[in-house]
């Protein structure tokens, strides 16, 4: 499929950031008509919070269609009960039909994986806390998946070229931005196999090498071509999830990237900032490899607040999965108060600081930085990430 938009109810052009810090509020999003993704119900001195999102679950080992990865639906909790079992069901008619089983985190969440849609009608989700420790069985009220039925953008990298919605960024060798040895290039970018593949590889045509420096070394290495590629002019978004279907590279020495900049860019004074989604530093990276940033600008100054993501094994799967090994979808929920990042549907972190309120565009990146490019030896090139689809779930504010 090539990449679409679709525009909902008297929305026009809409946009999209990538990155959060996090807090203890919860974000929710909500339609054109202000209707709120986020129910709850009280009894009792129990409070069950549920929200359900769009497709956002989707891990595994190929390439596959965006319309068969599942519903993410989260259950919030009140009182923690650690280990507390707790049911999701599914309406059929006039009755709930129990559908999966999940146990409450120490964040006081219980999250699944669901469907969407049947016969391309919504479904509608409740979940029912178990009777435990002296708390009564409670159940939330439902929350049907309507809303997420048709994405506004979507990308799953079909045939054998790219979308002329997606550009070609940072064609220039740039010192300024730490990659005077690595630059955007349309031979690091190839779309085969329902897959958009992003590499570094050795820039053949560039004559010499190239001195490339960290703060704990200087090396020679050959010139590098990234791939790096963004909707910069052709698809911009403010408020809703953004996803992408992503299997990282392997080795250290270059990031990948799925992040958004502010139409005109990220400035002072700017309303919108750089948000990183996530970045991927490698395999056996010794604080697990994955990032989540936001870059935003004090007065004139540049501040990037985020964190690599703690045990950053437990979204895994199982002990065979691996960001390199599989696909897995990296998403952001935007909402005009808060930014939530999830890797399939659990939930890595949340703030309610510094979000933007500019229209965002997409970027999809492997870079090779100096100050790591100089870590990996030429031999161990070309590197690789893929990416299997990108969307856009649109939830514009009145």
């Amino acid at each position: 499929m090539s990449a679409r938009r679709v525009l909902a109810g008297s929305a026009a052009a809409l946009l999209l950031p990538a990155s959060l810090l996090l807090t203890t509020e919860t974000g929710s999003a909500t339609d054109s008509a202000a209707r709120p993704a986020l129910t709850s119900l009280s009894k009792a001195g129990q409070k069950i919070s549920l929200e359900v999102l769009p497709q956002i679950v989707q891990q595994g080992r190929g390439a596959a269609s965006a319309s068969s990865a599942k519903a993410a639906v989260t259950a919030t909790i009140k009182p923690v009960k650690v280990g507390r079992p707790v049911v999701l069901e599914q309406l059929e008619g006039t009755a709930w039909k129990k559908v999966a089983t999940a146990k409450q985190d120490k964040a006081g969440r219980a999250e699944f994986a669901a469907a969407i849609s049947k016969g391309g009608l919504p479904l509608t989700y409740r979940v029912t806390a178990q009777k435990f420790k002296g708390l009564k069985a409670e159940s939330s009220e439902g929350q049907d998946t309507s809303r997420w039925l048709t994405p506004t953008f979507s990308d799953e990298f079909s045939g054998s070229s790219l979308s002329s919605t997606w550009g070609m960024r940072g064609q220039d060798y740039e010192p300024a931005s730490k990659r005077k040895c690595s630059k955007g290039s349309p031979k690091a970018v190839k779309v085969g196999g329902g897959a958009l593949r992003l590499s570094v590889i050795k820039d053949r045509s560039a004559k010499g090498k190239c001195k490339a420096s960290s703060r704990k070394q200087t090396k020679k290495i050959s010139y590098r071509l990234n791939g790096h590629v963004g909707t910069q002019g052709n698809f911009s978004f403010r408020y809703g999830v953004a996803a992408a279907r992503i299997k990282m590279q392997k080795a250290q020495g270059q990031h990948a990237s799925f992040w958004s900049q502010p139409v005109g860019e990220n400035g002072p004074g700017s309303d919108g900032h750089e948000i990183d989604i996530i970045e991927y530093f490698g395999d056996k990276h010794p604080q697990g490899g994955l990032t989540s940033f936001i870059h935003w600008y004090k007065g004139k100054r540049l501040i990037k607040t985020g964190s690599w993501i703690k045990n950053s094994e437990s979204f895994l799967k199982n002990k065979r999965d691996g960001w390199s090994k599989n696909y897995h979808v990296f998403s952001v929920q935007w909402t005009p108060k808060t930014l939530i990042f999830r890797i399939d549907g659990k939930e890595t972190w949340r703030t309610s600081a510094r979000v933007s309120k500019a229209q965002q565009y997409l970027i999809l990146s492997l870079l090779a930085s100096d100050y790591e490019a100089l870590e990996l030896p030429d031999s161990k090139l070309p590197q690789h990430m893929y990416v299997d689809w990108v969307r856009v779930w649109e939830t514009p504010q009145a």
